[in-house]
């Protein structure tokens, strides 16, 4: 889903709660350019350990 900056302003951050118990993530657009991901913090921390792991593995696999 993306929303525009302006939208932002207007309705306040709790426009993101509408929005992200229907969709994954909100894409910001700021002059007709996408710029911002929003997402909630418990799909932001998956995001966090997938990328920690594949850092893991990598770096085990370059110690091999």
């Amino acid at each position: 889903m993306t929303i525009s900056a302006n939208e932002i302003k207007q309705r306040g951050v709790s426009f993101f709660d509408t929005f992200l118990d229907k969709f994954d993530e909100l894409i910001i657009n700021v002059r007709g350019k996408d710029k911002y991901v929003v997402l909630d913090i418990e799909r932001y921390k998956e995001f966090r350990a997938n990328e920690l792991d594949l850092a893991y593995m990598q770096t085990m696999y370059d110690i091999e």
